[in-house]
C-alpha cells in the first residue's frame, strides 16, 4: 500500500563528501581509542564492569557499554577522549 504524493517523506539528504571523510576519520580514531582504552585498563588490571565503570567515572553499564559498542556515534570521539584522559594517558593526535 503506497501513500498519497502529499504524505510522501522526503528522501534520506545524502552526506557530502568532506562530511563521509570526517566520519570515516572519527570512526577509525574511535577504534584507536577503544583499544588504547582497553590495554590501558588490562594493564592495570581493571576487568570488572564495576571497576571500569569507576576508573571512567561513569556509570558501570555506561562505561562498558561504550566501550563495547560497534556501531559509530556522534560525540564518540568526545566522549573517549574524555575517558582517555581521566586514565591520564596520553591521546596522540
Amino acid at each position: 500500500m503506497s501513500l498519497p504524493p502529499d504524505q510522501i517523506s522526503p528522501a534520506k539528504p545524502k552526506i557530502t563528501p568532506e562530511e563521509h571523510r570526517h566520519r570515516a576519520a572519527d570512526r577509525l580514531r574511535t577504534i584507536r581509542l577503544k583499544m588504547a582504552i582497553g590495554r590501558e585498563m588490562d594493564e592495570r588490571g581493571i576487568i570488572t564492569p564495576a571497576g571500569i565503570g569507576a576508573a571512567l567515572g561513569i556509570p558501570a553499564a555506561e562505561a562498558t557499554s561504550m566501550l563495547n559498542r560497534k556501531q559509530w556515534r556522534e560525540g564518540d570521539v568526545a566522549l573517549l577522549e574524555a575517558a582517555a584522559a581521566r586514565l591520564g594517558m596520553r591521546v596522540p593526535d
